[in-house]
């Protein structure tokens, strides 16, 4: 495989690095979550209107048309230069390729427009108390009434939930059949007569994810996404794309810069010469090389055309273990107290968030390996 850029694809990422450059506008540092959402909403937009978010959609819904190579080292430029992660993620990331993949014509047009500029945030309304890591025995309904359908039930760790104006939802439509076949997919108006957003205060002091409460919520037919019991097949390629293209290469860089960091003070406190630390960063480096190689393997079936499958997990699976184990070198170089305590509180939540590790390595077995089921207890 040649890795080098061809004279194009140099080309693409000198005009993106020299756009970016352009936009001296950073966040300013200690907003609160109010403040900071509606700056990242402005500033979503004059990306938009420049036509420099979600670049890989097609030009018809807002996108560039962009092959996984462009979109690959887009990604890389922006996370290089320092720029803010974009607002709307769930949107883009998630809601918009979910959308492209399944939706109806009119679906595509109503709201893909206004979440590449943010005039419409997205949320996640999947995990919940008791179907976390198996999401599939999720127990939120989803029952028939005449022009739609009305959702009860609960959800949690919805990020910005309490400024999403719209959410992608699963519930169960279907109480007899399979739990993997009796799930439908929905898109649901976050300001519905019956939902309550309860915010949960994380360790960090933060409070972006939430409790929602949905009773008998009203959603109408034109906001089911496919067909009735199709919720599970069409969830897959949300968390494929939750789980790896959605931000392999942005983090691999994030990441790239966090060890250069590390290396930097080590170095200037003399605490490399220690042969545990030096062990440990070398370490680092080495996971950091290995998440590098898996995105290469999702770039090029990318650029084949292939769609994001179960192999997304093993990308999942190497960003936790880089994160964490970089985040605790990190404490251990910088010490307790700033900005490198909070990263490592944040990190280990990494096991967690898109799916446990535990998850990950079952569907890495089953799906990917082709290993037998584990016997059900009892």
């Amino acid at each position: 495989m040649d890795l080098s850029y061809t004279a194009d694809e140099e080309r693409f990422a000198r005009e993106v690095r020299e756009w970016l450059a352009s936009m001296s506008e950073r966040m300013p540092v200690g907003l609160g979550i109010d403040e900071e959402v509606a700056w990242g909403r402005r500033w979503q937009e004059k990306l938009a209107r420049a036509g420099w978010v979600a670049i890989g959609w097609p030009e018809a819904y807002g996108g560039r048309g962009a092959t996984p190579v462009h979109v690959a080292i887009y990604n890389t430029e922006y996370a290089r230069s320092g720029a803010p992660q974009l607002i709307n993620r769930v949107g883009i990331n998630l809601a918009g390729p979910t959308l492209l993949a399944y939706g109806t014509s009119d679906q595509k047009s109503r709201w893909l427009p206004k979440i590449l500029t943010a005039e419409e945030l997205w949320c996640q309304l999947f995990s919940e108390p008791g179907a976390g890591s198996d999401l599939a025995s999720l127990s939120t309904r989803a029952e028939k009434v005449e022009g739609g359908w009305l959702l009860t039930g609960q959800k949690i760790w919805t990020s910005y939930a309490q400024f999403a104006d719209w959410g992608i939802c699963l519930a169960r439509s279907d109480l007899e059949a399979p739990k993997h076949k009796g799930i439908s997919f929905f898109v649901v108006d976050m300001r519905s007569e019956g939902i309550e957003v309860r915010p949960l205060v994380q360790m960090t002091g933060d409070a972006e994810f939430n409790e929602v409460f949905l009773d008998r919520v009203f959603v109408c037919d034109d906001c089911l996404v496919a067909a009735p019991g199709e919720g599970w097949k069409v969830a897959t390629t949300t968390l494929a794309h939750e789980r790896g293209t959605s931000f392999a290469f942005k983090e691999e860089v994030l990441h790239e810069s966090r060890l250069r960091e590390m290396f930097e003070l080590a170095l200037v406190s003399g605490e490399i010469d220690l042969p545990s630390l030096a062990d440990d960063l070398a370490q680092a480096f080495v996971n950091l090389l290995v998440l590098r190689c898996h995105n290469w393997r999702t770039l090029s079936q990318l650029a084949r055309s292939v769609p994001p499958g179960p192999e997304s997990s093993i990308v999942k699976l190497s960003w936790t273990e880089v994160t964490q184990q970089l985040s605790s070198v990190g404490l251990r170089v910088a010490g307790e107290g700033g900005t490198m305590q909070r990263q490592w509180l944040w990190s280990m939540a990494a096991s967690i968030a898109g799916g446990t590790s535990e998850v990950q390595r079952t569907i890495i077995g089953e799906r990917v390996l082709g290993l037998p089921r584990a016997p059900t207890a009892g």
